[in-house]
């Protein structure tokens, strides 16, 4: 077991990521038992045989490469408590556009995990976009990490955790009172 950040607390994470080995097809490669988060084109392909344990046990869960789009998993979304999204190398963003639409366009609810090369520089803004759980990488200080969520106390613009720009959120002296300041 590893620790993760999930709903800025640190905690244990029984959870297993798959990732397919070289030779290894998605059609073909066993869902082993447990907690498993799957990658989509194995839940695509496999979906027949993976449905009714998703539907049991509840333990199984999938993950979005950064090169494939939410739509892909349609209206599965709805059957997952968690759904993760990888980070193949820090510098690549298409993940939070992912995890921006699972949230906005998609309403996922559950549980929306960053894996891959997670850092602390990026928490504060996957935190905006609609993550609630992260798997740093295991080189770095997780408990670092966690105060990365909270390292600026204001955003300019709006996004998936605050609905208004900055200029909407702050009160204007009344005019009145800057009429009178002037003379």
């Amino acid at each position: 077991m590893r620790d993760i950040i999930k709903d800025k607390a640190i905690i244990s994470d029984d959870w297993t990521v798959l990732k397919l080995a070289e030779g290894e097809t998605p059609d073909a490669v066993t869902v082993s038992e447990g907690k498993t988060i799957v990658p989509l084109q194995v839940w695509l392909l496999q979906r027949t045989a993976l449905l009714p344990r998703l539907q049991q046990q509840k333990n199984l869960a999938v993950w979005f490469g950064s090169d494939e789009e939410a739509k892909q998993l349609g209206e599965d979304i709805a059957l997952f408590g968690l759904i993760a999204v990888d980070f193949p190398k820090f510098s690549d963003g298409r993940g939070y556009s992912i995890a921006y639409t699972l949230r906005s366009r998609f309403a996922f609810t559950g549980e929306l995990r960053a894996i891959g090369d997670v850092l602390r520089d990026q928490l504060f803004y996957m935190q905006r976009v609609g993550f609630n759980a992260f798997a740093t990488r295991e080189d770095r200080n997780i408990h670092d990490a966690l105060k990365g969520l909270t390292d600026f106390t204001e955003s300019y613009q709006t996004s998936w955790d605050q609905k208004n720009p900055l200029f909407r959120r702050t009160e204007r002296a009344d005019q009145s009172e800057l009429a009178g300041a002037k003379t």
